[in-house]
């Protein structure tokens, strides 16, 4: 794994940058990502990181709109080694503002954009575009870069991407993922209530079945609805259990060592939004606010 002493370090880069869009898995997968994240982890692009995810982000670009061919690889793995990137910049602290805030311009783009949603290709390998964008926003999320207003946009492009009508059913933990994102987002403790559940109300209006003179207007539910369903209740999962933060972050053991603020309230106003998809099923457990108070389980 180490940089070849009998070639310079930009002409393997770029070899290995082009190989993250290979349709041999064993290229993309067991050598080009390997070996560009054991280069960064080890400091070889310290001095070169914003060269180096200036170099990614136009991977996130080639064949954006295309659903169905090949494209998808290198629009993913780009989205994957951006996050890497980041996070050696939330550790080391190597990249100015402004470049990570245009890597995050760039990266919730081509997330709201992307129209392939595969998880595993036969022949291809992983192609993951909704779980790695979804690990690309939580390393955003950590970006010391990233205030309040950043914040709220990465919610907000999060319910973008669940809502968007599509054909794809995701699979391969893309929803876990997702709501770790989120949670990452509410561990940084910068957004209160009053953006949350507004947010969680827009998602629950999605899972909500159309009706048409006391009738389903349509087959009901579409792949989004379920993506959109499933994405809540792994989020309600992950507001109990609580999660942790990755090993090789150092900002993480910090960032993840409370439970988020407001995680009580934000707990019910997830369960508000899952009950009334089906509000014949579920027996009510919440009752009003006081004024003044938080809500409380009966």
């Amino acid at each position: 794994m180490d940089v070849p002493a009998d070639r310079s370090l930009d002409e393997s880069t770029v070899e290995l940058v082009e190989m993250l869009g290979h349709p041999n898995p064993r290229m993309r997968e067991d050598l080009a990502y390997p070996l560009l994240t054991t280069w960064l982890t080890r400091g070889v692009y310290d001095d070169l990181l914003t060269g180096l995810g200036d170099g990614i982000t136009p991977g996130m670009r080639q064949g954006l709109g295309r659903d169905g061919d090949i494209s998808v690889v290198r629009r993913s793995y780009s989205a994957l080694m951006l996050a890497e990137i980041i996070g050696r910049d939330n550790n080391e602290h190597l990249v100015s503002s402004s470049s990570v805030l245009d890597w995050g311009d760039r990266a919730t783009t081509w997330y709201v954009r992307e129209q392939d949603h595969r998880g595993w290709i036969p022949e291809l390998g992983w192609a993951n575009t909704i779980a790695h964008g979804a690990d690309l926003l939580a390393a955003l999320a950590r970006s010391r870069h990233f205030g309040r207003l950043e914040l709220t946009v990465l919610l907000d492009v999060i319910a973008d991407r669940v809502l968007a009508p599509t054909a794809y059913i995701w699979g391969h933990g893309d929803v876990d993922r997702l709501a770790y994102a989120v949670m990452t987002l509410l561990h940084r403790n910068e957004l209160d209530p009053g953006i949350v559940e507004p947010w969680l109300a827009r998602l629950g209006e999605g899972i909500r079945p159309p009706r048409t003179r006391g009738h389903l207007a349509a087959e009901w539910p579409p792949p989004s609805v379920r993506n959109t369903s499933s994405f809540l209740r792994a989020l309600h999962l992950q507001l109990a259990l609580g999660v942790q933060g990755r090993d090789d972050l150092r900002t993480d053991a910090e960032l993840f060592a409370q439970p988020p603020a407001h995680r009580a309230d934000l707990l019910l106003a997830v369960l508000d939004q899952i009950r009334a998809e089906q509000p014949w099923l579920y027996r009510p457990t919440t009752k009003a606010r006081p004024l003044g108070g938080e809500r409380t389980v009966k």
